[in-house]
């Protein structure tokens, strides 16, 4: 039998402990800013992504958005309704999204090499969404496989 005393030392140290466990880790995401049918698109996506990309388990962007997403950490963080990505704005008349872009499970994406790691955004939808990928989880477009899906679902082709 405990006593009253052990037992009231015990408690506070498993709720320490329990707060410990059920904490998930978070990390600040920018949140974009998509209006009309791209956050519509947006809010549907957020809706359908996986609990786990690459074998990462999701975790929680800060601010909570449903516009904002990340699995594992270091993060792969996705951002839904982000701005038409520079290199298909300036200087653009030479860019294929074709040619200069990978496809992967039926979602073209462009790829750009980051200092660690690869940013990819989706092209030719009717929202871009973006995704960043550390370094560590070379080869960086494999986190796609299990993203291109929930995209394909709910953001349409068309630009």
């Amino acid at each position: 039998m405990i006593s009253a005393r052990r037992r009231h030392l015990a408690l506070p140290a498993l709720t320490v402990l329990f707060a410990a466990v059920s904490c998930s880790p978070s990390e600040d995401v920018a949140v974009p800013s998509p209006k009309g049918a791209a956050a519509r698109y947006c809010t549907a996506l957020h809706e359908k992504l996986p609990q786990t990309v690459d074998g990462l388990k999701r975790a929680t962007a800060e601010p909570v958005s449903d516009f904002t997403a990340m699995w594992g950490d270091p993060a792969v963080k996705l951002r839904c309704g982000v701005p038409k990505p520079d290199v298909l704005t300036h200087g653009s008349e030479h860019y294929n999204p074709y040619a200069d872009a990978a496809e992967v499970n039926g979602v073209r994406w462009l790829f750009e090499k980051q200092d660690d790691g690869y940013r990819f955004t989706t092209v030719l939808r009717k929202a871009y969404v973006e995704v960043t990928v550390p370094g560590k989880y070379a080869p960086e477009v494999d986190a796609l496989t299990d993203l291109a899906g929930a995209v394909k679902k709910t953001v349409p082709v068309g630009v």
